[in-house]
């Protein structure tokens, strides 16, 4: 109930604000499950997606929207429940496993199910490798796929960017429902879940536009970061004034020695060790009074 009161109050909102646009609709089954498989280009795409179909999308979204802290937390995780959005682990393994599981219930319940099989947003507009998941859903819940391009999102709202670019009009373009009977029962098959999410992550890619890379977007995101620490060390805070040095630590370059401390009174003076010619001159000395 809840998801449809945001709908009808957000909705003409963000119609007469950002004016998005949306073409094949009519590919969305009315009813019956069936998978909507998205490209993931912004925060925005949570709302453009779903905004022009007559019937309800749950989507599963990360568990960080619902664990938040404060009063921005408790908004953050009563507007995504409300709006049908259910949270999952994406740390991999087992969490992987428990995702698939709610995935495949909210099937099961005849519903609409949303999934971004990229596993992240994309970094750079680009679209990335797909991740099996999508293809264990559509094999063992026996539904059709739904390939759905978001269009515009990147340039709309670019990552790290709260506030959208209103000269851009976000879009969404939906497909004809791809049809995985043929792959039924191979669902624990890794070139049959490869192939079929190719195909959905290419009939993405043909509608969207986008540019493919053959790589996942989590491991781009990883491996972009890590050249960036390397571009950019982080610089050693530097000591407060008047601290001492660490033990056996080297003095600045150019410093000057630090100044010996004054004997007490009435102690002798320290000796002075001679320098090395010196020192060399008064053994040589020595040793032609001995031979005399």
């Amino acid at each position: 109930m809840f998801y449809w009161v945001v709908k009808a109050i957000i909705g003409p909102i963000l119609r007469l604000v950002f004016r998005p646009w949306a073409e094949g609709t009519e590919y969305v089954p009315r009813t019956g499950p069936a998978i909507l498989a998205s490209n993931h280009l912004s925060f925005s795409d949570h709302f453009f997606a779903p905004l022009p179909l007559p019937r309800k999308v749950v989507f599963l979204a990360k568990s960080e929207y619902f664990t938040g802290r404060g009063l921005k937390g408790l908004f953050s995780k009563a507007f995504f429940s409300g709006v049908g959005q259910i949270p999952v682990d994406r740390s991999g393994g087992r969490a992987s496993e428990r995702a698939l599981a709610t995935g495949l219930r909210v099937l099961a319940a005849g519903h609409l199910l949303g999934i971004y099989p990229e596993g992240t947003r994309t970094p750079d507009g680009r679209l990335f490798r797909g991740k099996t998941g999508v293809a264990r859903l559509a094999l063992e819940a026996r539904v059709p796929v739904v390939p759905c391009a978001m269009i515009g999102g990147f340039e709309f709202q670019p990552p790290g960017k709260l506030a959208p670019r209103l000269q851009i009009r976000p879009g969404v373009r939906f497909g004809r429902p791809l049809d995985f009977a043929r792959y039924y029962g191979l669902e624990t098959d890794r070139l049959v879940l490869r192939a079929v999410t190719d195909e959905i992550i290419y009939e993405i890619m043909r509608m969207s536009g986008q540019e493919y890379v053959d790589e996942y977007a989590q491991s781009h995101k990883t491996r972009a970061q890590q050249a960036r620490r390397k571009r950019d060390p982080a610089t050693p805070a530097a000591a407060p004034a008047g601290a001492e040095p660490p033990a056996g630590a080297e003095p600045p370059a150019g410093a000057e020695p630090p100044a010996p401390l004054p004997a007490p009174a009435g102690a002798a003076p320290a000796a002075v060790p001679p320098a090395d010619g010196a020192s060399s001159s008064s053994r040589q000395s020595r040793q032609s009074r001995q031979s005399h």
